[in-house]
């Protein structure tokens, strides 16, 4: 039964449908699906989309509504990890966002949203956010853990950028840089000198755990 609305809920996200989306959402917290296990559905629709999107199969508009879709579903999830409130203990601080060029935010907000239930305290600073903006989130927050999403290749490279501008400004250590989004693959990550990457806002919350040893 679980598995069939997780279908549907995945369904709804291809589909473009964001009533769709926001009712299978709403029916999987309802038969007590964890709230994991149904953005990993959500993560796996819009993934299909990304990478149709980046292969030249799919367009902008069909991004949009994908995104659209999701942003439908993904409140209903953020208020069952609030509800559940399963961790207590401040884990450690994250300052995450979307890098320049970028206006994706669904693969972002959904990694936020598994941080906060993994008991980070986290800054979400935005899409097309700059470099000097990365900066200022880092003097201000002064986090534990920089993350960065890029869903297209042609922006990237940005996240090369914030790693070398931090380094010039001397605030790349300790700070551990966490990249993903679907433009992004391991041999990237370690190529621009990220600490960590995982291709799965699940994977990608447990992996900020263990980059601090938490």
């Amino acid at each position: 039964m679980s598995s069939d609305i997780l279908d549907n809920l995945k369904r709804a996200i291809l589909d473009y449908d964001p009533d769709a989306s926001a009712h299978w959402a709403t029916q999987a917290v309802n038969a007590g699906t964890h709230p994991t296990d149904i953005l990993a559905a959500m993560t796996y629709a819009i993934r299909q989309i990304g990478e149709g999107f980046n292969k030249g199969d799919l367009f902008l508009p069909d991004l949009v509504g994908g995104a659209d879709a999701m942003s439908a579903a993904t409140p209903v999830v953020e208020e069952e990890v609030r509800r559940l409130g399963t961790k207590t203990d401040v884990t450690g601080t994250v300052v995450i966002g979307t890098v320049f060029g970028d206006i994706h935010t669904i693969g972002k907000t959904m990694v936020a949203t598994l941080l906060q239930a993994e008991g980070f305290t986290v800054h979400d600073i935005g899409i097309n956010v700059t470099a000097d903006q990365f900066i200022q989130g880092v003097r201000q927050y002064k986090p534990d853990i920089l993350a960065m999403s890029a869903l297209m290749t042609m922006t990237a490279p940005e996240q090369r950028k914030v790693i070398e501008q931090l380094k010039a400004e001397g605030l790349r250590d300790p700070l551990k840089i966490m990249v993903g989004g679907g433009a992004i693959t391991q041999e990237f990550a370690d190529a621009i000198g990220a600490d960590g990457y995982d291709p799965t806002a699940p994977g990608a919350a447990k992996l900020a755990r263990k980059l601090i040893g938490r």
